[in-house]
């Protein structure tokens, strides 16, 4: 049995089928480019410093003690002869080529990938923010730019390196901007020369509202909460070009800035275009309400890469959100179902009417519309904090979560920027070439 992709999808679906499989009754393999499941709702909070990076992933190898975890990359997948492409890190150095995996079930479940737009500046500039690692360079290229402007002399230099402009106004993108201003702004207490009414934050969002999952209302109360704490938010308007680190926006405006980070939607993982399986317009499978791929029998999918019927919904052709209330919740579905399909039993469909959202906009202060109640400020907050406590997979995170927020309330934010990280032999090398000391510095 085959599953590609180690996040919610792969990661629940394997962690259902290693305690419900009988012994001998079949092998799972698990493949991912990463030994880790990233749980994406706790980023914004690692690239603040309230959680630690390392607390935001799951080791899938400890995780699925009972399966085969593989840390590779699948190429291709010819579901008609049942077989998959596979690179690896031990492929490369042989230089054999990569491997071809015959499976007899396969669960596609790859995720998706940041969208972008062949706008100018755009990959040359632009910085993502969908894994830990960006997180992590985000944070630390955030702080850099608070010590370049306490440095520089130049006017010009100082407020490009204090002018941080977001584009994308979902989840993703609010709730990284509101924690990482929050966090500049604290961090300007220890700089002598910058003053939090220094910072300058840019939200651009293509559409009139932000945050559309809470609805109208909590959308416009985020929009007056961000510009209540002097963040630019731009509706309606779309970044048009970053060339030569200046942001461009369809309404005119002109921004020099160090930072534009990129949140502006997702797109089909690619390696759904390299198989045999019915793809829909957006490029996702399609797949039937038990979560099979039409007329591909023994293939499985859910989450981003699939495209489910939404069952509770009154509109017809209604398809089920890409987002991970529905993705956790799918995986266990499908896994009962592939259990029944090689048992000889009936499938069952999926069906989950959407819960509600809650979004973080910054420490202590969040909206969330849950089951039809609407909440803003710190219940908010509190309840998205305890909501995603208890999805983060394994008790192991969600107690070290709950420790490392029990003392970020005890000690004060840390605001140490390790940028070195990025590139860890840069010291070595220049030790190398030039004789001087690593530690002269």
């Amino acid at each position: 049995m085959l599953v590609v992709g180690g996040g919610y999808v792969g990661l629940y679906a394997a962690l259902h089928l290693q305690k419900k499989l009988r012994r001998s009754e079949a092998e799972v393999l698990v493949i991912d480019p990463e030994p880790y499941m990233t749980y994406q709702p706790f980023l914004p909070e690692a690239a603040a410093g309230s959680i630690s990076p390392r607390h935001v992933v799951v080791p899938l190898r400890r995780t699925l003690g009972k399966c085969q975890v593989v840390t590779g990359e699948v190429t291709a997948i010819d579901h008609a002869k049942r077989t998959a492409t596979v690179k690896t890190l031990a492929t490369e150095d042989e230089g054999t080529g990569p491997l071809s995996l015959h499976y007899d079930e396969l669960i596609l479940a790859p995720g998706s990938v940041s969208r972008t737009l062949p706008i100018p500046g755009l990959a040359e500039y632009g910085i993502g923010f969908k894994t830990v690692e960006e997180a992590i360079a985000l944070r630390n290229h955030v702080l850099e730019q608070l010590d370049i402007a306490s440095s520089t002399r130049d006017p010009e230099v100082r407020d490009a390196a204090l002018t941080f402009v977001f584009v994308g106004g979902g989840y993703a993108g609010v709730e990284a901007l509101a924690e990482l201003e929050d966090m500049a702004r604290y961090a300007t207490r220890y700089y002598h020369n910058v003053e939090p009414e220094d910072l300058k934050f840019v939200l651009v969002e293509a559409t009139g509202r932000i945050l559309p999952e809470v609805g109208e209302d909590l959308g416009r109360y985020a929009v007056r909460e961000l510009r209540g704490r002097n963040i630019d938010v731009r509706l309606d308007t779309r970044l048009t070009s970053c060339e030569n680190r200046v942001a461009l926006l369809s309404d005119g405006s002109r921004f020099p800035t160090r930072t534009l980070v990129w949140t502006a939607g997702v797109k089909a993982h690619p390696v759904l275009a390299a198989t045999d399986l019915p793809r829909d317009e957006r490029g996702r499978l399609k797949c039937t309400a038990a979560l099979q791929v039409e007329g591909a029998p023994h293939a499985w999918s859910a989450g981003d890469a699939a495209a489910v019927p939404d069952l509770t919904s009154d509109q017809p052709g209604a398809e089920c959100a890409p987002n991970a209330q529905h993705a956790v919740r799918q995986a266990k579905v499908l896994a009962r179902n592939v259990l029944a399909s090689i048992r000889g039993f009936g499938l069952k469909d999926y069906r989950h009417a959407y819960a509600g959202s809650v979004a973080s906009l910054g420490l202590h202060k969040g909206v969330a519309h849950v089951y039809g109640h609407k909440l803003k400020g710190y219940p908010a907050w509190f309840m998205h904090r305890a909501y995603h406590l208890s999805r983060i997979p394994t008790f192991n995170r969600k107690l070290r979560v709950l420790a490392e927020w029990t003392l970020a309330g005890l000690f004060k934010r840390e605001i140490v920027s390790l940028g070195s990280l990025e590139n860890p032999r840069a010291e070595f090398e220049l030790a190398a070439g030039t004789g001087r000391h690593p530690e002269a510095s």
